[in-house]
């Protein structure tokens, strides 16, 4: 397999180009992504027609190209962790990084599913007859072209060719760096899917150009790129929405709480937490900051303590809540391996504003409910927020009153993604208010246009 666009040329470093070089090389990459941009286009067009069959037919070759070449993208993967293991790259971003086979199996789990699911295009969502006898009727459509700027996790290419496979669209992906190897593997093996079906396989292709600038040019083809989704850290995001002139959603920086209400079921509340900062503390609805009433921080607190550091899980906590944990024995009555509030560090105001990803949790002890929610509404980022409590009041007030994405009660923030929300995958969780919100699964991906259908009609 070769991607016949992808960039496998080595570039001087920007910085020692002269001036004129510089200019030449821009001009090269904005021609580069301008002809992957129109064979985009082109490749839409042909999906935006193409039948539900044809469609999930493709994405269930996509998933066998996935298996047929299981060893190759392995292998690709594995020089992208050397690689980023040789740089010194902490483990929370290698993990982001790392394929496995069972996460293989996930990701082609992920098309079949999306080949399942019904079929947006075409849906009439409403229908009504004027007076005059003028049928209308609201019809979902592709958008055309997506482009899809993402990081260092390899998942997001599958689960964004399928989504945008089912819903006619064509995808042009821009991945980071850390990932060049494995995603040249990945869309290689989907373009092949395409293919064998008679689908465009220029329907899903990779930018293979990781200078910045390249994202530039990408959020900036208004007239061949119809809608930009970033996916990835603060920076990332906030450089496409600042820069782009294409229409952007904007998906999530995830800073994350739990709070645990006086009236918590103490087990229920230990599981929770530790599910979600623990199961996995790379992605973005990982919890950040566990919030705990003052009334049960005594009794309930030292033990999830002493959990969260037997996970490993860094712990950096306020001064009340350390103060409960220096007064819960000496270090001869509990174990060292697993609590020592010695080893439980003083939390910083920044350490409260701060998405980690990483095993590390911030802790602050608070006096009410309506303190928690205004700790969230200071430092959240609308994404997931969850309560622990048995007071039913409490959790409708809770659950009422945050802004955010993904609101839970007695569940942990883990399942703010597309697979648990049975939409077959995610293109993104979007923490903007505009079109879509929270995990984007296919009818976020489409449009709508008013087909209007008359007898002889004109306006006087």
């Amino acid at each position: 397999m070769r991607h016949k666009h992808g960039n496998e040329r080595s570039h001087q470093s920007w910085g020692d180009m002269g001036m004129s070089e510089d200019m030449e090389a821009q001009a090269d990459l904005r021609g580069e992504l301008l002809e992957q941009a129109k064979f985009a286009q082109r490749a839409a067009h042909v999906l935006a027609v193409a039948g539900t069959q044809e469609k999930n037919q493709g994405l269930l070759a996509m998933a066998q190209a996935l298996v047929d070449h299981q060893e190759e993208i392995l292998a690709a993967n594995a020089d992208d962790v050397a690689a980023a293991l040789g740089k010194g790259d902490g483990s929370a971003r290698v993990d982001r990084l790392r394929l496995t086979q069972a996460r293989l199996e996930e990701m082609r789990n992920g098309l079949r599913q999306v080949a399942n699911l019904p079929d947006p295009v075409g849906e009439v969502t409403e229908a009504f007859t004027r007076p005059n006898g003028l049928t209308i009727a609201k019809v979902r459509v592709p958008f055309g072209v997506v482009g899809m700027v993402y990081e260092a996790r390899p998942n997001v290419t599958v689960d964004a060719a399928g989504l945008a496979i089912k819903t006619g669209n064509a995808v042009l992906l821009r991945g980071g760096r850390e990932a060049l190897v494995t995603n040249r593997a990945l869309v290689e093996a989907l373009r092949e899917g395409l293919n064998t079906m008679g689908l465009p396989q220029d329907g899903v292709q990779l930018i293979g150009r990781t200078e910045h600038e390249s994202v530039d040019v990408l959020i900036r083809m208004r007239g061949l790129v119809d809608l930009v989704i970033p996916r990835g850290g603060a920076g990332l995001i906030a450089r496409v929405v600042e820069n782009a002139t294409v229409p952007v959603i904007e998906t999530g920086v995830g800073n994350c709480h739990v709070y645990v209400d006086q009236s918590a079921d103490f087990s229920k509340a230990w599981e929770i937490v530790l599910n979600a900062k623990a199961q996995r503390p790379s992605v973005c609805n990982a919890m950040e900051t566990l919030l705990v009433h003052r009334d049960i921080a005594p009794q309930w607190l030292p033990e999830m303590v002493r959990r969260l550091l037997a996970a490993g899980v860094e712990v950096r906590a306020c001064e009340t809540s350390r103060e409960i944990l220096k007064g819960t024995g000496d270090s001869a009555e509990v174990d060292a391996k697993t609590f020592l509030w010695e080893n439980v560090k003083n939390a910083t105001e920044s350490d409260y504003a701060t998405e980690f990803l990483d095993l590390i949790i911030a802790v602050r002890v608070v006096d009410s409910l309506t303190e928690a929610m205004d700790h969230i509404q200071r430092y959240g980022t609308r994404h997931s927020e969850a309560i622990v409590t048995e007071d039913s009041e409490a959790a409708e007030t809770f659950l009422t009153q945050v802004d955010a994405a993904a609101v839970y009660h007695n569940a942990s923030t883990r399942f703010t993604d597309g697979f648990e929300f049975g939409f077959g995958a995610e293109i993104g969780i979007s923490t903007q208010k505009l079109h879509a919100r929270g995990p984007m699964g296919l009818q976020e991906l489409t449009s709508y246009k008013y087909v209007v259908r008359g007898n002889g009609q004109v306006r006087k």
